[in-house]
């Protein structure tokens, strides 16, 4: 029985601004939840997103309710008692937290998976000039992936791409448009980018207008972000995008996640382990789906100023769990 679940408010200062196609911002503004039970606590955090409608205002009233009208804690009734998104993850990663902590055990275990392993996440250049951009994937260039951020003029992003290769020219690419182009973009920046060796084009339509990519012969993968919201159903994203970006904010948790991801495999899916700007305590839970993921993207914690103290360990382009003590951990 858990006896409590507590939400509070963070803000968490980034190193440098964060523009994407849709604006910038200074700031990290998180949820976290506390759940528990006796003497065992466990915690979950996410990032209220204004794209879908969320608040942190309204995620910590919806977190409270939740609370008052909870009977047994379990991931089930939580399914079942919130709708997706970022109230519910928070909610979710602290139940599963709390349960390893309970019994004893590492949340993977619980899971039935195998333990993480350190595996290569993406490291955000974001939208800026090209000269800018091409600066910056310059200083990064030793790490093996970067994800560019782009959505912007096609003609300028194609600039922005070139500059990037030519500074970073043994890195893996991949693109996020974030929405950010017509089709008519996407036809003009596709030729290019598959010239520079991208490995993907997430999210280059709005998600309200991206029936136009059905039965599209893209010359580079396309990935559904946006687009994969709520409930959608998965067969129409099929007909659209060959890899789904999986976040727990928009899974509204874990539990959902997991069973996406096994959903998704079935469609013949490539998955991306995505997330929002945030602490390791946000990037924990999400890396035990990394494991086989084609693209993990799990870079928040590194665009911080500081993380928390028991915060993943990044290291030569790749994450891994602390060795004791994080998330879902004894």
């Amino acid at each position: 029985m858990v006896l409590s679940i507590n939400a509070r408010a963070e803000s968490w200062e980034l190193a440098a601004p964060f523009s994407i196609s849709r604006g910038t911002k200074s700031r990290a503004d998180v949820v976290v939840v506390t759940a528990m039970d006796g003497g065992c606590e466990g915690r979950g955090e996410c990032v209220p997103y204004a794209r879908y409608g969320e608040s942190v205002t309204g995620t910590l009233r919806a977190i409270e309710a939740f609370a008052g009208a909870c009977r047994d804690g379990s991931r089930e009734t939580l399914l079942d008692a919130m709708p997706p998104g970022a109230a519910r993850n928070a909610v979710d990663c602290a139940l599963w937290d709390l349960e390893a902590r309970r019994r004893g055990m590492p949340v993977w275990e619980l899971a039935g998976l195998a333990p993480p392993e350190p595996v290569v996440t993406a490291y955000t250049i974001v939208l800026d000039e090209p000269a800018a951009m091409g600066a910056a994937a310059g200083r990064n260039a030793a790490r093996p992936l970067l994800k560019i951020k782009l959505g912007d003029e096609p003609g300028r992003d194609i600039e922005r791409l070139r500059a990037v290769r030519e500074s970073a020219p043994d890195a893996r690419l991949i693109v996020d448009a974030n929405e950010g182009w017509t089709m008519a973009g996407l036809e003009s920046v596709a030729p290019a980018a598959a010239e520079l060796g991208v490995e993907l084009l997430e999210q280059p339509l709005p998600a309200g207008a991206d029936e136009a990519l059905a039965g599209l012969d893209a010359s580079v993968p396309l990935g559904a972000d946006e687009s994969l919201a709520g409930d959608i159903d998965l067969a129409v994203l099929a007909e659209r995008y060959q890899v789904l970006n999986v976040k727990l904010d928009k899974t509204g948790g874990l539990t959902r996640a997991l069973r996406l991801v096994a959903e998704a495999r079935t469609l013949g899916f490539d998955i991306m382990v995505g997330c929002m700007v945030a602490t390791s305590l946000s990037m924990a839970p999400a890396l035990l789906l990394a494991r086989d993921a084609a693209f993990v993207d799990l870079d928040g914690p590194l665009l911080l100023a500081a993380d928390r103290p028991d915060g993943l360990r990044y290291e030569n382009g790749r994450v891994a769990l602390p060795p004791r003590g994080g998330w879902g951990q004894r």
